[in-house]
Order: structure tokens, then C-alpha cells, then sequence
């Protein structure tokens, strides 16, 4: 029997983690990424998918002994990781920012190629995907009801993407803010604005009035969010006082508050931004 039939998909839905009432997380070992379930009378909400059709469909599987209820979906943001298990959850709405949709229809196979290069023992896996991208989509907010619980998706501006979202659960103060924070290694910066994300974390604060979700790693607090915001500020503000004095990324980087890969990436896009070429 495959470790995802019935007794397999009751054994993990056991790794499921109850952060408040009815709103569980799970964190997968596939590219460490942890997604959630909140629960109401009615209906449940999934955020993000996981990072193929298999993986979904697994997730799906450990949802389904969890709860029988309906199911809607949301993806944080475009990228594979979050978002490649949509089609195991069809029938259900799919929601995302109408830019996650977007970039899902126009990136996507390329981005399946690349993952089957990196990975050749497994490329069908993700060549084979059916990328199905949101099609209930919104630019600023939309507010869902999932039986006496509401959950506010919001887009707080760019930051990792031009199309982050984030889920919060007013009644028990939980926000799921995908990739917009991570735990347990620096930001991921290869689509990022860097120049923008301060300000859209010091919106996301507002929300984060108790247990913080990040789109990779262990839950965390409003503390940690500060603490990503000072170094993302920090970074923001380096790279305009560097190319301000006429430096480059490769000046700026021994200063930089991050690991040299990461923040190479991230002055590169800053300098970008700076230039007006993103």
C-alpha cells in the first residue's frame, strides 16, 4: 500500500500541530515548507498546496482525516513550492492576488523544466503537474467565510513577490504570512523588491497580534517579524546610501545583514529597483 493511502495519510495527519482553535500547521521535508488549515462550521481553508500534483494530493489526503468539510484553497504566492498542488484540490475555489495567477499562467513551465533538471530522479513529477492557477483572484483584500470564522486574505504590498498574500484569522489572532517571512534560513530574494518589503512588513505587524505562520519553517512571533524587518530596513537602506555615494551591489555587499548568496541576490534587485528597471 503506497505511505498515502488510508493508514498512511491518518499516521501524518498525527504531524499536524493545533497553533489555536481549529487552525492546524503542517511542515513538509519537501523544500521545508509548512502550510495550514483553518477549520470553520462550514468550510476549511488550505494555504498553499505544496510543490507538485503528487505532493498536493498527499496534503489532500491528510486533510481529508482532519476534516470533511468543504474545502477552499489559497497560495500565498506564485511559486511552485506553494502552489503546484492546486489541481489535487479541484472542485474546490481556488483563491489568489490576480498577479499570482498571472505569473503561474506565464512562468510555470518553464519553472517545471528547471525543477526536472535539478532533479532528474523525480523530473516527472513535476513535468507531468497540471499547473492550475486561481481563478477566484483580488488586487487589495477579500474577506472569506468559513462558517461562524472569518479569514481576511490581504495583499500588504511586495515584498518576496509582487503577488504575496496573507491569511489572517481575526478571532484567534493568527496570521499565515507565507513567504513574506521564513525561519530557519535568510529570506529568498530571486523575485523580491527589496526596496518594498520593509513597508509591507510594517503593515503586516499591525495584523500579527499573536502566532505568526512563515511559508517556510517553524511558527514564530511578532518579535521574530520585527527582527526580519530591522535587517530587511537595514538592507533597503544600505543599498540607496551606496549607490547614492556612486557604489555598486559588490560594495555594498560586505555590509549587508544577511549571507553573501542572499544578499547578493537581494542588492542586485535593490540596485534594480534604484535603476527604475523593475
Amino acid at each position: 500500500m503506497s505511505p498515502y493511502g488510508p493508514s498512511g495519510a491518518a499516521r501524518s495527519a498525527r504531524m499536524w500541530h493545533e497553533i489555536a482553535d481549529h487552525v492546524l500547521v503542517r511542515r513538509f521535508v519537501d523544500f521545508n515548507v509548512t502550510v495550514g488549515l483553518i477549520m470553520g462550521d462550514e468550510a476549511a481553508l488550505v494555504v498553499d498546496t505544496r510543490g507538485s500534483e503528487r505532493q498536493g494530493r498527499e496534503l489532500a489526503a491528510e486533510i481529508r482525516w482532519l476534516t470533511h468539510s468543504r474545502l477552499i484553497v489559497a497560495n500565498t504566492h506564485h511559486h511552485y513550492d506553494h502552489a503546484f498542488g492546486n489541481f489535487a484540490f479541484l472542485p474546490a475555489e481556488l483563491w489568489g492576488h490576480e498577479q499570482c495567477a498571472a505569473r503561474l499562467r506565464a512562468d510555470s513551465r518553464t519553472t517545471q523544466f528547471a525543477l526536472a533538471a535539478a532533479m532528474p530522479e523525480v523530473a516527472h513529477e513535476y513535468t507531468e503537474t497540471q499547473i492550475t492557477p486561481p481563478v477566484k483572484t483580488f488586487r487589495d483584500s477579500v474577506s472569506l467565510e468559513l462558517g461562524r470564522r472569518r479569514v481576511e486574505l490581504t495583499h500588504f504590498g511586495r515584498g518576496h513577490t509582487d503577488n504575496d498574500i496573507v491569511a489572517v484569522v481575526p478571532d484567534v489572532h493568527v496570521v499565515f504570512a507565507g513567504d513574506l517571512i521564513e525561519q530557519g534560513g535568510p529570506p529568498s530574494f530571486e523575485d523580491s523588491y527589496p526596496l518594498d518589503w520593509p513597508g509591507t512588513l510594517e503593515r503586516l505587524l499591525d495584523v500579527a497580534l499573536g502566532p505568526v505562520v512563515p511559508g517556510h519553517g517553524e511558527v514564530v512571533s511578532r518579535a521574530f517579524v520585527e527582527g526580519q524587518l530591522a535587517d530587511l530596513s537595514a538592507l533597503a537602506q544600505l543599498a540607496r546610501r551606496v549607490r547614492f555615494d556612486g557604489g555598486s551591489a559588490n560594495d555594498a555587499l560586505p555590509l549587508a545583514p544577511f549571507p553573501a548568496t542572499a544578499a547578493r541576490t537581494a542588492l542586485l534587485r535593490a540596485f534594480a529597483q534604484l535603476a527604475g528597471e523593475l
